[in-house]
């Protein structure tokens, strides 16, 4: 399929742009060690990656991805404390672009549309990875988790973004991996594109009825640029 009159594509970040997982997962395992808790292998936490680092911090604690309800407060903001802590000294000690990223993105930035990033990663992480991964100068705007009042799969951040640059939702993409991203792009009434790869959670992302789903970045191309 091809879309009409877009000028915005929205990008989710982890799981979409960046494998972050075996970064996540070095600084969860850190706080559970260094509260004396079970760690987990990176593919259990690559299941509760998705929510923001406060309920990645509380599915560790839980050691499930539904969090517990008797889980001690003090002892969940002790935790988050430790995991932003060491997570925000190793940003990119194994985190990578998936293939293809860079240049597809330099494709369609070039092609003239305005790319925009909206997480649930704190606001705080993502310009130090995208320098890190050599992916900054190419977004126009960017949002994480804590950048407004509400987060996805609330629309509210994509609204922001439509609002912020200028266009309509109709003018404007949602590009992800997770439940999340589709279910805001939804509600905010926008076109989404799903990943198959990344952090969904063990669902397939077809299920949450994106307007089309690829298995490899490079493939949203066809969608935006004749010829491809």
């Amino acid at each position: 399929m091809k879309f009409n009159n877009k000028k915005v594509i929205i990008f989710d970040l982890d799981g979409t742009l960046i494998n972050s997982a075996p970064d996540l997962a070095l600084a969860v395992n850190h706080m559970l060690k260094t509260l004396e808790c079970k760690t987990f292998s990176e593919e259990v936490i690559h299941q509760w990656v998705g929510n923001g680092a406060q309920t990645l911090v509380q599915r560790a604690l839980s050691g499930k991805s539904e969090i517990a309800s008797d889980l001690d407060p003090t002892l969940a903001t002790e935790a988050l404390e430790i995991f932003l802590d060491f997570y925000a000294k190793n940003l990119c000690v194994a985190t990578t672009p998936y293939p293809h990223v860079p240049s597809t993105l330099e494709t369609l930035k070039n092609a003239g549309y305005i790319l925009a990033i909206v997480t649930n990663k704190p606001i705080d992480f993502v310009k130090p990875i995208l320098s890190g991964l050599q992916l900054n100068g190419l977004f126009e705007l960017y949002l994480g988790g804590d950048s407004l009042e509400k987060k996805k799969p609330d629309p509210m951040p994509l609204l922001y973004v439509a609002e912020k640059l200028g266009v309509t939702t109709d003018q404007c993409v949602m590009v992800g991996d997770s439940r999340n991203d589709i279910l805001a792009a939804h509600s905010a009434q926008m076109q989404s594109i799903g990943l198959s790869y990344g952090y969904n959670y063990g669902e397939a992302i077809s299920h949450h009825s994106p307007d089309v789903v690829f298995d490899d970045f490079s493939d949203i191309l066809t969608t935006f640029i004749d010829g491809n």
